[in-house]
């Protein structure tokens, strides 16, 4: 934050620039780590910055599934909030959320608007319903993270390296590349897919596998891979 506090000022006092944006993702989707949009929002106002928000990983995850915005009681001081939905609501495309201003100037001059194709009727309507879904309970958000926490207990308890992750995102971080590919690959004969991360999508070095549960998994299918990471694990000296 402080580094970005130094970026921000120094491009306000440039006086080189008619609009500067602080862009961020909401959850990062390599670590599972939560970004710091207080402080982020705090820096915005300080040097009259726009802010815009990727929650592709926070949508139905955070906030109860309304996202890292509403996590945090920002949804007033956030100016664009965009993401997916194909993610946790289920179907295909995006989306970008602000004030009613913005999204009339988009609708005009955005090219990827004007110039796709839109979204069938049928997935506008899978789409609502799993945003219905999502506003009407918080059960399925609840059972992820239930799983989450599981899972991640178990890999730590396994001897697995699960990094910081502050969400059910949860990598296993093996670190040499080819071991982790390796790693990747006999995960998968043995009836688990989880696939393999390196550099240059990561940190050289820091090559994983990335975990993620679901609602939909069950208590036994998270022990059966579980096994499998044990077995797989120790086979490769790696546990």
């Amino acid at each position: 934050m402080a580094d970005l506090h130094e970026k921000a000022k120094e491009a306000k006092e440039s006086g080189q620039y008619n609009k500067i944006m602080i862009i961020t993702d909401g959850v990062f989707s390599m670590d599972g780590d939560i970004a710091k949009l207080p402080e982020i929002v705090e820096i915005a106002k300080e040097f009259d910055l726009i802010t815009y928000v990727d929650d592709a990983h926070g949508s139905g995850v955070l906030g109860k599934g309304a996202g890292t915005v509403k996590h945090f009681g920002l949804q007033k001081d956030i100016d664009f909030q965009m993401g997916t939905l194909s993610k946790a609501i289920g179907v295909v495309g995006g989306y970008v959320a602000g004030k009613q201003n913005l999204i009339d100037w988009l609708k005009v001059r955005s090219r990827p608007f004007l110039f796709s194709t839109s979204l069938s009727p049928a997935d506008v309507t899978a789409c609502t319903k799993a945003i219905d879904l999502l506003m009407e309970s918080t059960e399925l958000h609840d059972r992820m993270w239930e799983n989450g926490d599981y899972l991640k207990k178990g890999l730590k308890e396994l001897g697995f390296d699960i990094g910081n992750s502050e969400t059910p995102i949860t990598p296993c971080i093996i670190g040499e590349e080819k071991a982790t590919q390796e790693f990747s690959k006999r995960l998968f004969d043995e009836g688990v897919y989880a696939k393999s991360i390196v550099f240059p999508t990561v940190p050289k070095g820091t090559g994983r596998v990335r975990n993620m549960p679901t609602a939909a998994h069950t208590k036994d299918m998270l022990d059966e891979a579980l096994a499998i990471y044990k077995k797989v694990g120790k086979d490769m000296g790696l546990i």
